[in-house]
């Protein structure tokens, strides 16, 4: 079954820039491309200068290319179905937040600024013809075992990014996912209030 080609971009109810509407979330990504090193350092060139509390920049990432042990071990770190698709992206990144200073200090703000950097980073990395798909779906106490994860890091995420693929490439079911619509809830039920 061939996966049509489909118009992704956001029916939103007022005008967003055109990066914000067109950005989604694919699950078939090209297994054969390498990853374009400038596009992908610009990502996180991105991330680096997203705000954050005090400007204390509470996250961390590990990067992994397609084909490195480190792509490996976080891809058998992934649970459920995102073990079907995510190992064809060209990059898989691990977002980890600093919930603590170096002197043991918590940082309760720091997963809503790792969210905001990982926010920027796939904004920049759509605006570069790039994709980007975030999984919660992880095994937190594999990914704290790779290499550099201090204690006071939490592996919050995983970020597949890479080339588009082709979407016939996937289950029946994924390419079912990846056709649906794209639904949000409305607006006026997001705001909870408003004065």
């Amino acid at each position: 079954m061939s996966t049509p080609t489909l118009e992704r971009t956001a029916p939103t109810s007022v005008p967003v820039l055109d990066v914000l509407a067109g950005r989604w979330s694919p699950r078939a990504f090209d297994a054969s491309t390498p990853i374009d090193e400038n596009k992908l350092a610009a990502a996180l060139e991105a991330a680096r200068w997203s705000p954050s509390a005090s400007n204390t920049q509470p996250w961390r990432f590990i990067v992994a290319r397609r084909g490195t042990e480190l792509h490996t071990q976080i891809d058998e770190a992934l649970m459920g179905f995102n073990r079907e698709w995510a190992g064809a992206a060209q990059v898989l990144i691990v977002a980890l937040s600093e919930d603590q200073d170096a002197e043991g200090q918590a940082r309760p703000w720091a997963q809503y600024d790792l969210g905001q950097a990982a926010a920027h980073l796939s904004v920049q990395a759509h605006a570069d013809g790039l994709y980007v798909h975030q999984m919660g779906g992880i095994d937190r106490d594999a990914l704290r075992r790779l290499p550099g994860v201090e204690e006071r890091f939490t592996p919050t995420s995983v970020i597949a990014l890479g080339m588009l693929g082709d979407a016939s490439a996937l289950s029946e079911k994924l390419q079912e996912r990846e056709a649906a619509p794209r639904v949000r809830r409305p607006l006026d039920e997001t705001v909870i209030a408003s004065a």
